[in-house]
Parts: C-alpha cells; structure tokens; sequence
C-alpha cells in the first residue's frame, strides 16, 4: 500500500504503471535528468523548466511519484523530488541505463509562456 504521500513500496513498484509513466517524454526526461545527476541529488519540480503550465508539471510529477520513480518531499513552500534508484535497479534491472543511453528524439513541446 502507498504510504502518506503516494509512494509505492518497492515491492508495489509495477512495470506497467512505470511503463506508462515513461511512455510520456516529459516525465522520461525528467527521469533521464535525475538518472544522470549524482544519486540521491533533489530538485524541485520547477527546475526541470518543463514548457506546460504548473498544474500540467504538478501532474506529471505525481504520475512519476506513484509509478514509484520518484520520491518527492515537502521542503517549505516546495516539493523536491528524487529519483528512488536503487529501489528502480532492484524491481527493473537496467532500466535506468536504458533510459539514459536512449537519444532524445522527441523534443519537448508544449504552450509557449506556459
């Protein structure tokens, strides 16, 4: 069962809520980008500078959050997120390094100003 705040146990982690996470390129870029910083790094949801509206970015963050890829926590007036690597290399061996060597064909769109 999720904890408090939407977080899967590992064992709870499942490979089509995963899937259907990363299906967006958004949400895979930002995991691409956790994937690439230093583990345990923690940024806020508005760093990432996707180009949707705050309510858009909020959802996809949650999506990401309940698929089990990321870990965010409260801090003041915003949410850090982590990406939960070792609990992703236990339940999906591999699936990180394939994320990160995969090319980003698709460019992020979205509205301008948004």
């Amino acid at each position: 069962m999720p904890d408090a705040e939407g977080h899967p146990d590992r064992a709870e982690m499942d490979l089509g809520a995963v899937l259907a996470a990363l299906a967006d390129p958004l949400r895979r870029s930002v995991v691409r980008e956790l994937a690439a910083a230093p583990e345990g790094t923690a940024r806020t949801c508005s760093s990432f500078a996707l180009p949707v509206s705050k309510a858009t970015v909020t959802h996809h963050f949650r999506v990401l959050r309940e698929a089990g890829l990321v870990r965010q926590v409260n801090r003041g007036n915003s949410r850090m997120a982590t990406l939960r690597r070792a609990d992703l290399e236990h339940r999906f061996p591999g699936l990180l390094t394939l994320l990160a060597t995969e090319t980003n064909t698709e460019a992020p769109t979205g509205p301008a100003g948004a």
